[in-house]
Parts: structure tokens; sequence; C-alpha cells
């Protein structure tokens, strides 16, 4: 597929800066203050210059993606798996610029959270910092429970993180799986609907999430999904200068130690590369040498454009269709591999009846 025209892509960028600029979701250093007190903001938390959802339900952003050193967000504080979780979590000041998705997924998730614009139906009002902070408890606890591979529910989250603030669950609920999935790439699955019991699992299908081992490390898949998207909506394939340049919009740049991702650089040109999730290539004829982005054979196997393209509308609060192009360039995707599915049945039904046949001419001869 050629690539999008630079025209058609600057003008998406216009139009998530211009929502990003309605909704007041500009720049820490160029943001003023926000009282805490005021609970109707819900652009208190949101340091981002990257595209936030812009439902009419919720519009709540996490700062995450700061380059802030680890140990000052409370993350090196997180027990092995080894440990016992602890009845109570530091509350770490997590988070600076990155993308946040709606509270409609909580829906999906069987906890429909209201707008943490909105006062809560038969609540008090609560400072916008301490929601964050239940938040921030509630992501920590989230993490240690996807190192030790456990399930958790939701009376277990109520007792040992959320604790006096009940009444405020569901948004706290909302946004804590919103920041897993967007900026570690983990879901929250629901597989007990009865008793609110849920699996955490990498998001889109990946089956690889970046972490050094079981106990150390952080998920990194969140990254990984979105050079995937940048890759999609340059057409298949991304300059070098392009991925770094949209990275450096949260914060993560090339050469600069990150404290959720580590080493971009090297997560992005060398790991995922090895692990087959993204080609890197010498751009052909190119002097000086110039490098580009493909998806890799692991990513076109574990997940699809039309996913990815339905992740990206919805963080975006709107539907795939919205972006005509993409959603042509995913549909064409999902028939290709719909006819590969077709071939590989068709030969394999071949393969066995030739099997049978030749079988059969060995024990019935003529």
């Amino acid at each position: 597929m050629p690539r999008a025209p630079k025209r058609r892509r600057y003008m998406l960028e216009e139009d998530l800066q211009a929502q990003i600029e309605t909704q007041g979701l500009v720049d820490a250093q160029a943001s003023t203050p926000v009282d805490e007190e005021d609970t109707s903001s819900s652009s208190s938390t949101c340091s981002s210059s990257f595209p936030c959802s812009s439902s009419s339900t919720s519009s709540s952003c996490y700062p995450l993606l700061s380059s802030t050193p680890e140990e000052d967000f409370g993350f090196d504080e997180l027990p092995s798996p080894s440990q016992s979780p602890p009845t109570t979590l530091s509350s770490p000041t997590v988070m600076t610029s990155t993308p946040c998705s709606q509270s409609d997924e909580a829906s999906s998730q069987g906890e429909e959270g209201p707008s943490t614009s909105q006062a809560l139906p038969g609540s008090t009002s609560l400072p916008r910092s301490e929601i964050d902070e239940k938040v921030n408890d509630l992501v920590e606890f989230l993490l240690l429970k996807y190192r030790m591979k456990e399930l958790t529910t939701k009376a277990e989250m109520l007792n040992s993180v959320i604790q006096n603030y009940q009444d405020h669950f569901p948004v706290i609920f909302s946004e804590a799986s919103e920041c897993m999935q967007l900026v570690f790439g983990i879901d929250m699955k629901e597989v007990d609907p009865s008793n609110h019991c849920y699996v955490l699992v990498t998001t889109l299908g990946l089956t690889y999430d970046g972490m050094l081992s079981e106990v150390q490390g952080m998920p990194k898949a969140g990254l990984l999904v979105l050079t995937l998207s940048i890759i999609f909506m340059e057409g298949n394939c991304a300059p070098e200068e392009v991925v770094w340049e949209a990275l450096s919009m949260m914060g993560v740049y090339a050469g600069r130690e990150h404290f959720i991702y580590g080493d971009p650089r090297k997560l992005i040109t060398h790991d995922w590369v090895q692990e087959e999730y993204l080609e890197y290539r010498q751009v052909p004829n190119s002097d000086p040498a110039h490098f580009e982005f493909l998806w890799g054979p692991r990513a076109h196997i574990e997940t699809s454009k039309m996913s990815l393209l339905e992740f990206l509308a919805k963080i975006n609060g709107s539907d795939p269709k919205s972006f005509p192009v993409w959603y042509e360039e995913a549909l064409r995707d999902e028939e290709e591999k719909a006819q590969a599915r077709i071939a590989t049945t068709d030969d394999a039904t071949t393969m066995t009846s030739s099997s049978f046949s030749a079988t059969s001419s060995i024990f019935c001869p003529e």
C-alpha cells in the first residue's frame, strides 16, 4: 500500500492536536495549575501532546511516560513474585505524557465507570489528586499481579488497594485499566463475571511483553503497539526518523534511558527485530544510509491491522471507518489472511486425500 499522503497525515495530526487543545491537554510545562479540589476538571493529570480519547463520557488522561528515573515513581518498591502482595501499596506520582483511552472500555470489562469529570452518584466529591493516587496504587497492584501471573478480583482490589474509596471504584478501575493497556500493553480480561474475576494478558494478541524475566523490568508491549501503529499509519513502511519523531512526543527518545522501556533504541532496533515483531532495514540506495521499519512476520501472525485500527479508533473516541485510507488497508489485510487460510486448508485437504489414495492402493491393489 502506498504511504498515506503527507497532507492527509498532517491533517489527522492537526485534528488530534485540536482535540487536545480543546480539552486543555497541553504539555505539562505549558499548562496552568489546576485546583486539586476541582474534580470537574478531567485533564488535571494530563500533560500529553499525544491524542486522548474524545468521547463525552470521559477525557481523563494519566501523566505516564516520563523519563524520570524509576525509583522516583516507587516502582522499585514493587515486591517480587516470591513476596506476598502488601495490604496497601505505596502511591508513586506515576506517569507523564501518554495517550489515554476512554472509560467506555470499562463496559467491555464489566465495570462501566462514570466520567471522572462528573460527580459520582451517591458519593461525595473527591479531589482529582486523590483519585490519581488510588489509580497509581491500583496500577502498581496490577503490575504485581501480572508479574506473579495471578488472577485478581474486584473484592481483592477493593480490600487491598481501594479501601476507603470504594464508592469511587468504577472510575479508579477504569482509569487504571486504561493505563495498563496503553502504557504497558496489558489488558484486563474478565473471566468470571459473577465473581468479577480478571486475568491480565498482553494486548492485541501479542505474546511477548519485553520483560527481561518474570521478576525484572516492566511490560513494554505498549510501546510495541505504538511502534506498529506508526508503521501502519505511514503506509506499512516508516522511516526511522519518523518513528523517533512520533515517539519523542511521548517522552521516548533514542539514546535516552526510559524508566519503563529502558533503552528504547535497543528495544526497537534489536530486541523486537530479533523477536520478529519488527523488520529494520536500510533504505535501498540511500547515501548516507537511512533506515526504515516494517512489521515483522510475528506481528502479522499474532495481530492484525484491523485489530490495531480498532484499538487506535477507540483511543480517539471514534470508529475505524472514520479513517478510510487505513480502514481499506485493514480490510485488504483481513481478506488476504482469509484467502491464505483457505489456501492452507485446501492444501491440507489435498495432501490428506493423496495420502489416503496412496495407502488404499498399497493395501487394496487392483
